[in-house]
């Protein structure tokens, strides 16, 4: 039971802060370049020093992808909030959670899918150069992100009861 309850606040976590994300996305940034399209999730292209062509060239593939993504994360954002309204009502009903969380699965899913496809669009864009330091860039934020992950797994469990003895 205490596993499930960690599954699931781990999922709500991830869903609140892939919806903060989403909901950011749909307020109508037009500044890219502090987030986003150009400091988004996996494609740092601020690193890669695109030409005003290239800047070109990935706007206008945001601008056709946008319409649709905007539904989506704003689906997304709803089925967050709902859930959340929901776990704070104090009534639990499993069943429910679940349909709810496979309801913010698809939709992760279908988001997934347009991220792919648009990521996929862009690459086409850099030249071999910035395919490689691309590639690089993506290694070192996945190798920083696994020694956080055994950071977070070699330190001691601050939930642990304090122990009876006094420290000396």
């Amino acid at each position: 039971m205490k596993a499930n309850f960690i599954k699931a606040s781990i999922a709500v976590l991830a869903v609140t802060l892939l919806a903060a994300a989403a909901l950011s996305e749909t307020q109508g940034h037009r500044h890219w370049h502090r987030g986003g399209m150009w400091g988004g999730p996996g494609m740092n292209l601020r690193a890669l020093d695109l030409s005003d062509a290239q800047k070109a060239q990935v706007k206008d593939i945001m601008a056709k992808e946008r319409p649709a993504l905007r539904p989506l994360m704003q689906q997304l954002a709803q089925s967050r909030m709902q859930l959340q309204q929901y776990q704070v009502s104090g009534n639990f009903d499993e069943n429910q959670v679940r349909t709810m969380a496979a309801q913010q699965a698809q939709l992760m899913t279908e988001l997934t899918v347009q991220r792919a496809r648009i990521q996929s669009e862009v690459i086409k864009v850099l030249t071999p150069e910035q395919k490689t330091k691309l590639a690089t860039l993506q290694s070192e934020r996945a190798q920083r992100f696994q020694q956080r992950m055994q950071r977070q797994q070699q330190a001691p469990n601050s939930d642990a009861a304090p122990s009876d003895q006094p420290q000396q």
